[in-house]
């Protein structure tokens, strides 16, 4: 057995309660876990429930604060910055993304950082406040140094990801795009090891800057920029707006979550929040209309919207099914047992 199937109200339930028994207070917990779970069901299984073991080790070792909360270090119409006192960032870009878009919907553009944080999974679950409100989201972060500098020899930049958000009319649902700027995202690598699969040529290099195809040696390594240097060029921007701007750290200075070595290590990641309404920048009044046509034109050619296979909160009741690959069963079993916590038993039918 490969994986196994459950529904997203039996998962998000395990996964709160995993949360909140290493730590975490309610609120966190279940933002957290509604954050995992979304992902898997978007098919983002290397920000989902995998990810949920290395936090609990975080957690245990230190390196992670499971009952952070937000400080505010500067409140203004358009703007605000947080420090994260190193806790995880999913619950914290949230709340980054609801800052921003009630500024927005009163002075038409915000910018919301949250600096000394924790990796956050998904950015494209980010801007769903945003493109609800009927405004355009858009989110960066940084993480641990894996992508050498086009002609580099040494990891300087993190996979260094971005996601936006576009609103369209009704029946459409808002475009999404959601992408690392390396060749593949850094939990596709650790998704692969888990599986014990081999990687596809030119995703990543070793820690001797070799080209590689095995998983473990690529988490040691370095990755590949998507796009060669366009990529490279691209994760130095989110680095810059992130790393640079916000803060504490660059990347370099970021400890690496998958890693258990660095499980004490606090992280510090930084996270960037813009939200704008359409209609202060357009110069006709007609941007929705214009929005709804681009749309059109896509589909019209063959196209599909970024983003368009993705099931919004509406879309998703308890019983709506998400699939868990065997191996992240098996590993977050493991992690309940110290915290006594049960996994569903339908979970481990044929993992015994």
């Amino acid at each position: 057995m490969d994986a196994i199937e459950t529904t997203v109200g039996t998962a998000r339930a395990f996964a709160t309660s995993l949360l909140a028994a290493a730590g975490m207070p309610p609120a966190p917990a279940q933002r957290t876990a509604w954050a995992l779970v979304t992902a898997d069901v978007w098919g983002l299984g290397s920000h989902g429930l995998l990810r949920l073991p290395h936090y609990l080790r975080r957690f245990a070792a230190g390196g992670t604060d499971p009952a952070a909360e937000l400080r505010v270090i500067r409140d203004t119409p358009a703007t605000a910055t947080y420090d994260g006192a190193n806790g995880l960032g999913h619950w914290q870009v949230w709340h980054a993304a609801e800052v921003a878009t009630a500024k927005a919907t009163t002075v038409g553009i915000a910018a919301v950082a949250v600096g000394n944080s924790g990796h956050c999974g998904s950015l494209g679950l980010y801007v769903l406040p945003m493109v609800a409100a009927g405004q355009i989201g858009l989110v960066c972060s940084n993480g641990p140094a894996v992508m050498p500098p086009w002609n580099g020899r040494r990891p300087v930049l993190s996979t260094s990801p971005l996601a936006a958000g576009i609103p369209l009319p009704p029946p459409r649902r808002a475009a999404v795009v959601d992408l690392a700027t390396t060749a593949i995202a850094r939990g596709t690598i650790a998704q692969h090891q888990a599986a014990g699969k081999p990687l596809q040529p030119g995703w990543a290099f070793d820690s001797e800057g070799r080209p590689t195809v095995d998983a473990a040696a690529a988490l040691a390594g370095m990755l590949a920029p998507m796009g060669g240097a366009k990529g490279y060029a691209l994760a130095f921007l989110v680095e810059a707006l992130t790393g640079g701007v916000i803060g504490p750290h660059l990347a370099t200075a970021v400890a690496d979550p998958l890693s258990p070595a660095a499980s004490g290590d606090a992280q510090r990641i930084a996270h960037l929040v813009v939200a704008l309404d359409p209609a202060l920048l357009d110069v006709d009044g007609s941007a929705r209309s214009r929005l709804s046509d681009l749309a059109s034109q896509i589909e019209q050619a063959g196209g599909r919207l970024p983003g368009a296979l993705r099931r919004f909160d509406d879309e998703l009741a308890p019983a709506h099914p998400v699939t868990v690959a065997a191996s992240t069963v098996d590993s977050l079993a493991r992690a309940a047992a110290p915290l006594g916590i049960t996994v569903p038993d339908h979970w481990l039918e044929g993992r015994r």
